[in-house]
């Protein structure tokens, strides 16, 4: 058995964070049951040249930057999820699911377009992505007019995966907003939704923001936090009884200090729910010779937690982080617009 196999016999399902047609095809190998994407992957893929003749074709029939960025995405996305349709028919939607982020430019604090129309614009866009999709999720952040969009997407049947997931409060109020939706439906045979929690990004913060965290505490409240609400998850919806899993994708799950492992977050959730897992994460685990067992449900001792929930604010930490996390989601769709455009042909 090999690392990643054993990641995968612990419980926990594993997405890959790209959808890289050769990537896609070797992880599945491996037990790799789903993949997400984002522009920054889209631009990863497109800088290798293997969708140039792609690009011009489009061009040259007319289609704007925005077009081509979003007409391949559409094309690779569709591609994994041919590679995981079977998946998903084993097991009857709950697993093997490709993630379709929609416009991150919504969200451009350049633009600023007002709160209705983002709502709209969510709701419009998840829409036109999902239909006629069955192994297709719609990617929407926690931010206010994501959160707002929820309700009416899920009432109308779409698949979601909410991501930019930082605290409780974002969680508590997504998954509040797409159970309302959920009942809307006639039936909730087909109900599934996951929501991303960001890991490593939290570590950073505490490092930054929190410094006089004790050694035992700085670099694990990424850790405590996603688990924390990993079990408020388990909690609200094993009440539910639903036929589909509700789950966690723990995302961010890339180390950003070089003297972490880099597996440290990969270990520390294994046994359940889903991971996004870069894939240098996955070469690293690859070439490693670790075994996996359940960690998800193991905490620090009680005096890190009470330490964590004492120092860390956790309304600042949410802020802060969103301020950053939509600069980050609408600046890597500029880089892609422009990089289409600077692979366009000249006239």
């Amino acid at each position: 058995m090999t690392p990643l196999q054993s990641l995968v016999a612990s419980g926990t399902k594993l997405w890959l964070d790209s959808i890289d047609p050769e990537l896609v095809k070797r992880d599945r190998q491996e037990g790799a049951t789903g993949a997400t994407s984002n522009p920054v992957i889209i631009s990863d893929l497109i800088r290798t040249g293997r969708f140039d003749d792609e690009i011009v074709r489009l061009a040259a029939e007319g289609s704007t930057d925005d077009q081509v960025a979003w007409k391949l995405t559409d094309r690779l996305v569709g591609q994994a999820q041919q590679v995981f349709l079977p998946v998903w028919q084993e097991t009857s939607g709950n697993d093997g699911y490709v993630s379709f982020e929609l416009d991150p430019l919504i969200e451009d604090p350049v633009a600023n377009m007002p709160h209705a129309e983002r709502v709209a614009k969510y709701v419009e866009l998840g829409l036109k992505w999902s239909s006629g999709q069955r192994n297709r999720m719609i990617k929407v952040p926690a931010t206010p007019a994501g959160l707002e969009a929820l309700e009416p997407l899920c009432a109308a049947n779409v698949t979601l995966n909410v991501t930019l997931i930082f605290s409780p409060r974002q969680y508590e109020a997504a998954r509040d907003a797409i159970w309302r939706g959920a009942q809307k439906r006639t039936n909730l045979q087909r109900f599934k939704s996951v929501y991303s929690i960001f890991v490593s990004r939290v570590d950073i913060y505490t490092e930054k923001h929190v410094p006089k965290l004790s050694p035992a505490a700085q670099g694990q409240v990424g850790i405590v936090n996603a688990k924390q609400i990993w079990a408020e998850n388990c909690r609200f919806w094993a009440e539910k009884k639903l036929p589909l899993q509700q789950e966690m994708i723990f995302a961010s799950t890339g180390t950003k200090k070089k003297e972490d492992a880099p597996w440290k977050y990969v270990e520390a959730f294994a046994g359940s729910d889903i991971q996004t897992n870069p894939p240098a994460t996955n070469e690293a685990i690859a070439r490693s010779k670790r075994e996996f067992t359940r960690q998800v449900d193991s905490l620090p001792p009680q005096a890190v937690l009470d330490e964590i929930a004492k120092k860390v604010d956790i309304a600042h930490l949410e802020k802060t982080l969103m301020d950053e996390g939509i600069q980050k989601f609408a600046d890597p769709q500029k880089a892609l617009l422009q990089l289409i455009a600077e692979k366009r042909p000249s006239k």
